[in-house]
């Protein structure tokens, strides 16, 4: 089983600027929070959003949300601050943006570390360069601090030249690249932003293209994606039945000392049953969150 099963399906972007939206976030349907000190907050808010961001995870509330803060990254005036900031918050984790080489994740943990030695807070990271493609399976090996892959896909798309198609064909390998790195490696990914709020149909096809890719979940905008994301990151109700039918198909096999187990007329192996049994506890995870 995959040392993660916490659901990821929505992860949304919240600016640390705006009270009013860290507010709100305590009540929104989202699996994940990113309380963003990065790309959300013009340079001349930057002190204040993180002040706010420490007094709203502070203050409490967000719970069973996982909350994660993105930071400046070290390259800038902001990036080490911002990371002695968060160091003692009780959050669940540190988004590292514009990650390109496995040092920028020693040099951030070696921050948080000598602020708070105890906590151990996980790494999020953001892949969204052309280098950060290059170097993804370097980067994310040998991290036993690393949780999540965190797609970039509009500075990805930017520095690529590619342009922002439906089927989203120029993004396609960088996207596989990291979905592989995430699987060989034990991560949880989670796919990029859809920009347009009002194209319902593209961001619903653009979830399950997704979800048909091997993301986790996706990260959002706007509340108003919340719920398509939930509903396509999640095993549907028939796939629940069938993981059943596998497993008691597999048991009742076993038992009788059978070695070929069919279910709905497809043949059914062991990678069968592992997969099963992880559509089941993602399920469980998924309710226990009362969704």
């Amino acid at each position: 089983m995959e040392k993660s099963l916490r659901p990821r399906r929505s992860v949304l972007y919240m600016p640390g600027a705006n009270a009013k939206a860290l507010d709100k976030a305590r009540s929104l349907a989202a699996d994940a929070l990113i309380l963003d000190l990065e790309d959300a907050v013009a340079p001349d808010a930057k002190l204040m959003a993180r002040q706010q961001v420490a007094q709203a995870v502070n203050a409490g509330g967000y719970a069973p949300r996982e909350v994660i803060v993105r930071v400046n990254g070290l390259n800038t005036e902001w990036g080490k601050a911002d990371l002695e900031a968060v160091a003692p918050l009780p959050i669940d984790g540190v988004l590292l943006p514009k990650i390109e080489h496995p040092q920028q994740l020693h040099d951030a943990l070696s921050i948080l570390d000598a602020v708070n030695p105890d906590h151990h807070l996980p790494l999020w990271i953001m892949a969204e360069t052309p280098k950060g493609m290059l170097n993804i399976a370097q980067i994310v090996q040998n991290q036993p601090r690393l949780s999540v892959i965190v797609m970039g896909t509009s500075d990805l798309a930017k520095d690529l030249r590619v342009r922002h198609t439906p089927d989203r064909v120029g993004l396609l390998v960088p996207l596989s690249l990291c979905v592989i790195a995430a699987r060989a490696y034990g991560l949880d990914i989670i796919d990029g932003v859809y920009l347009d709020l009002n194209d319902e149909i593209g961001y619903n096809a653009a979830c399950q293209q997704g979800r048909d890719m091997g993301f986790d979940g996706k990260t959002l905008i706007h509340p108003k994606q919340i719920e398509a994301a939930n509903q396509a990151f999640a095993p549907s109700a028939q796939e629940v039945e069938q993981a059943h039918a596998v497993i008691t198909a597999w048991e009742q096999a076993k038992n009788e000392g059978k070695g070929v187990v069919v279910v709905n007329g497809r043949l059914v192996e062991y990678l069968h049953v592992i997969e099963a049994q992880r559509i089941l506890a993602l399920a469980q995870a998924i309710t226990s969150l009362g969704a």
